[in-house]
């Protein structure tokens, strides 16, 4: 039986996003993405808790979340879980968990005013937002990812 290995995220960016270039030439973003979620607990006090997640774009999307993702941009983020090991200069091994996206949508304003507020703008950049750029390239354990 196939699984399902599928996340949605919707938060806003920590940083603005890493753009590098794989020794192929291939553009791979990094992105730190925050949610958040509030409650109040038992004894009437508000708490809130705040989640990091780590998201890793590929290709053309890629150089889109690049030129235009800035710190504090809200972003829906679509993709699945993938871990990767690799040991460091000690010898140790080292596991990181991201999200592979396949979709990220811009979606508000970041921390600075901007007249668009969703990915639905009729910007050529918003719309190719929307596109499904594929799978990503095949990841080799033994080349790291370029951050």
């Amino acid at each position: 039986m196939a699984g399902i290995n599928k996340v949605i995220i919707v938060g806003r960016l920590g940083a603005d996003p890493e753009l590098k270039h794989t020794q192929n030439a291939q553009a791979v973003a990094r992105l730190s993405v925050a949610t958040s979620e509030n409650w109040t607990d038992k004894n009437g006090q508000k708490q809130e808790r705040t989640e990091w997640h780590r998201i890793v774009v590929w290709g053309k999307l890629a150089e889109l979340c690049g030129k235009y993702l800035s710190k504090g941009r809200q972003v829906y983020v679509e993709g699945r879980l993938q871990t990767r090991s690799w040991e460091d200069n000690q010898g140790q091994k080292k596991y990181s968990t991201e999200v592979v996206a396949n979709t990220v949508q811009f979606l508000g304003a970041g921390t600075e005013t901007s007249t668009s507020t969703s990915a639905s703008s009729s910007s050529s950049y918003d719309n190719s937002m929307n596109q499904d750029f594929g799978p990503e390239p095949s990841f080799n354990a033994n080349e790291e990812i370029p951050f």
